[in-house]
Formats: structure tokens, sequence, C-alpha cells
């Protein structure tokens, strides 16, 4: 986990939790984030980058896509980083549809997580497989199954986080 961040209170599911950013009840209502700025060359190492996977791996799905959709934003001049940022999202969208006990729209939006994965195979490969643990097409392979083993009837009790992929994004030790 990065120093000196603490998870939120809750893991955000739409209709059973305050809006995290609209709602004054929300864990991050009024949370003043400094605009960042990242080059894309360094998007992979940044601290939103780190936190994003400290979020998904914990099952803070919707808080882990809030983390990466700024370096998505940014990575207009890297297609090979827009589509792996692209895929991440909808991973992380498909893990709140699992919360929510959603298996259409979950499968949906892992199986266009996983054609990203794989339209970025073979480019920048290294710098991915650095960035995830695994390689794209795993990665990909994963997401398209994802929805299978988990259950999603009941995969959401309670405000508390629970992982519902059988898998964790683990960047390389000079990554963290």
């Amino acid at each position: 986990m990065i120093p000196g961040k603490n998870f939120p209170r809750y893991a955000y599911l739409p209709g059973r939790h305050p809006h995290p950013v609209r709602d004054p009840r929300g864990h991050s209502y009024l949370a003043q984030e400094p605009p960042m700025s990242v080059p894309i060359e360094a998007a992979l190492s940044s601290e939103s980058y780190r936190w994003g996977v400290d979020l998904f791996n914990h099952g803070y799905y919707w808080e882990a896509h809030e983390a990466w959709e700024p370096l998505w934003l940014a990575a207009k001049q890297s297609t090979p980083h827009l589509l792996f940022f692209k895929g991440l999202i909808l991973l992380a969208a498909a893990g709140v549809k699992i919360r929510e006990g959603k298996p259409t729209p979950a499968r949906r939006h892992a199986g266009r997580a996983a054609s990203l994965f794989r339209r970025v195979t073979g480019l920048q490969d290294r710098e991915f497989r650095g960035a995830i643990g695994m390689s794209l097409p795993v990665l990909a392979d994963l997401a398209e199954t994802a929805v299978g083993w988990t259950r999603v009837a009941g995969a959401a009790t309670g405000s508390l986080p629970k992982p519902v992929f059988g898998f964790r994004l683990v960047p390389d030790e000079g990554r963290t």
C-alpha cells in the first residue's frame, strides 16, 4: 500500500452507498486531489497507477477506476497506454457489476477489457508485464473467465470491499 493513503471507508456500489464525490456523505466528498500531470513514460510507475492497483486488489473497483481515469485521459499520445488504461478501467467496472450481482454487464465489460488487452499485445509487452505482473494475453484470458468463476449472486454484502477476481495485479518491485 502507498504510505499516507488509507482505503475509503466503503467500496462504492451504485444505489447502495452514497456517491463518493457528489454526496456530502460520500467517502471522497470535497476531497482535494492535486491536479495530475504525469508524463506517459512515468504513468505505470506513478502514484495514481499504484494507488489504483492497491484499490483494485482490495476490491475497491469504482475507486480504482477513478484513480486510473486521469492516466487514461492523459494517454492520448500513446495508443498502447490509452488501450491499456481503458482495459483496466473496464475490468474495474466489471468488478463493480460482479459485486452488484449483474452478470450480463460484468461479462460485457470484462470482454471489452480482454479485447483491449489483446490489441495491446506485442506493443511494449515488457513494460505492461512489469506493471501488472503477467502478460497481457494472460490478463485478457483472466478477464474473460472472471465472471464465470465468481459467485455473482450475493457478491456484495455490506459496504466492506470484497475482491471478486481470482487474481491480483502485481507490479514489479521497481514500480512500487
